[in-house]
């Protein structure tokens, strides 16, 4: 069987986007369809449409959205690498920023101006994003100069808004805590809830400094892991004793900035930006960060104490640049209220790269087209 897809790029990932009248509405059956179209059995996805990475193992079935005053719905799925199965529990920011380009191209929105705006849904989880499309002179481009930290390419420039993206910050109460993982000594950690669930390691606690390398990152994911399921347990997100997954909370180290290299080989000095993040994508070192961790450091930025404010010399205001492996990532707080952002706001790219026709063995589980 075949099926029709768009590949994009949205900001450092790669997403493929099916159109929602084009594949199962049966979760079981979309996710046998993926698993056999990535070769998601195989952990190096030789026979299938996937990238063998997490930030290039992902889709998102898109379609006109029923609720008042949102334009698309999309649900992300992160397929999984050698696992034959899919993560559904999450949403990623940076495909969003390739779903907004792909509404306006595909003509599920229509153009206004110079820049269109989309309003997503995620129903994933629930959030709402808002895609501000740049759209020149009221013509939708394959191509542009916006850059992003992670790649020199250039792209269409999509300004990506998370709208409420915090309304219960603190799931434990506590900006800041102790937590002890295994035999070790406590870590200070801040979990938050902004974006996505997140636990934020203070480096410095851990014997970290925050600007680590990507492959000195590597050899802290088992320990990592353990941070995340013990603090998914804290946070809610499973009962005591349940199996834990790798999606949520999203992990990673803060520390306060500090020179280093970028991935590009690009120098960054100590007051070009304002706290180190280094994250895990599931179970291996983001290249850069994923937008909705990007979206609760700022948010926990905000709070007196916790370790992003630490990190960062006291609570941040407005703008907050993060320094990750790739470069300095901006990210704006806008329209505070009662220490919580309305609008959290990250300056993307994105670029449409395929239409494709994807052959789908009969291991998908769907009718043959």
């Amino acid at each position: 069987m075949h099926i029709p897809a768009t590949l994009v790029r949205g900001g450092t990932s790669k997403c493929w986007l099916f159109s929602q009248v084009e594949v199962p509405a049966d979760r079981a059956d979309l996710e046998r369809l993926l698993v056999a179209a990535y070769g998601a059995t195989d952990p190096v996805e030789l026979d299938g449409v996937g990238g063998a990475t997490p930030t290039t193992s992902k889709a998102a079935v898109v379609g006109v959205s029923p609720e008042p005053g949102v334009d698309v719905d999309y649900l992300f799925a992160q397929v999984g690498i050698g696992t034959g199965a899919v993560e559904w529990t999450s949403n990623c920011g940076n495909c969003a920023t390739g779903v907004a380009l792909y509404a306006v191209a595909k003509g599920l929105v229509p153009v206004t101006g110079d820049r269109t705006r989309v309003v997503m849904r995620n129903t994933n989880t629930g959030a709402v994003l808002e895609g501000l499309v740049d759209t020149p002179g009221g013509v939708v481009s394959h191509f542009g100069s916006q850059t992003v930290p992670g790649t020199r390419a250039g792209g269409v420039g999509v300004g990506l808004t998370f709208r409420d993206p915090a309304v219960a910050l603190l799931p434990t109460g506590r900006a800041a805590e102790e937590l002890r993982v295994g035999g070790a000594g406590p870590v200070r950690v801040s979990m938050v809830t902004a974006g996505a669930p997140v636990v934020l390691v203070d480096a410095a606690s851990a014997g970290r400094t925050g600007v680590e390398s990507l492959e000195r990152m590597g050899a802290d994911v088992a320990w990592l892991r353990s941070v995340r399921h013990a603090a998914a347990v804290l946070m809610g997100l499973v009962a005591a004793g349940a199996e834990p997954g790798d999606a949520v909370p999203k992990v990673g180290l803060v520390g306060p900035p500090a020179p280093y290299t970028t991935t590009l080989g690009e120098p960054v000095g100590a007051g070009d930006y304002d706290v180190s993040v280094r994250m895990l994508s599931m179970n291996a070192p983001h290249p850069a960060i994923g937008l909705t961790s990007a979206v609760a450091v700022a948010a926990a930025g905000l709070l007196e104490g916790s370790v992003v404010a630490r990190a960062a010399g006291g609570p941040t205001s407005e703008w907050l640049r993060v320094g990750t492996p790739a470069g300095v990532v901006a990210v704006r707080c806008a329209d505070v209220e009662d220490g919580l952002p309305r609008r959290v706001t990250v300056r993307r790219a994105a670029r449409l790269l395929a239409d494709a026709r994807i052959y789908v063995p009969h291991s998908g589980g769907v009718r043959a087209a």
